[in-house]
């Protein structure tokens, strides 16, 4: 089950759930494209640690999974590491690989990733504490 349009602006009008800065145009009916917070170049070949504009706070009942936008997909993008526990906290680190064959420009808030977000069925004991918590910015691999 995924969060609607109308559901994901409503948890974040009641403050229950966390995108910053929110983009109506992120908006899309049942996910929301997070943006690039720095302008960079998806070098071909190589991976590229992009962080998100968005810092995004998901509570304890809720968890996302992250999508490669088909765009970059044409052009050879492939997404890793795409899920967020519940209660994380922070700015993501999109692990993107471009396996094309030309150097790609991402500008500073081009929608790069989709964010579908899902409900967390029954009580959530430990929530998200772990190593990338409160991060800003691009962060590097902790292990």
């Amino acid at each position: 089950m995924l969060l609607s349009s109308s559901v994901i602006r409503a948890r974040i009008a009641d403050g229950t759930l966390g995108i910053t800065p929110f983009a109506e145009e992120s908006l899309q009916p049942a996910s929301y494209d997070l943006r690039a917070a720095d302008d960079t170049v998806m070098k071909a070949g190589e991976l590229s640690l992009i962080a998100t504009m968005e810092f995004v706070s998901l509570p304890a009942d809720l968890a996302a999974t992250l999508r490669g936008r088909s765009s970059f997909g044409r052009k050879g993008v492939l997404l890793g590491a795409g899920y967020i526990d519940p209660g994380f906290r922070g700015n993501l680190t999109l692990c993107m690989v471009n396996m094309g064959p030309e150097d790609i420009p991402v500008e500073k808030g081009t929608r790069i990733v989709q964010m579908l977000i899902h409900p967390v069925l029954g009580d959530v004991v430990n929530a998200y504490n772990g190593n990338y918590q409160d991060s800003y910015g691009v962060v590097q691999s902790k292990i």
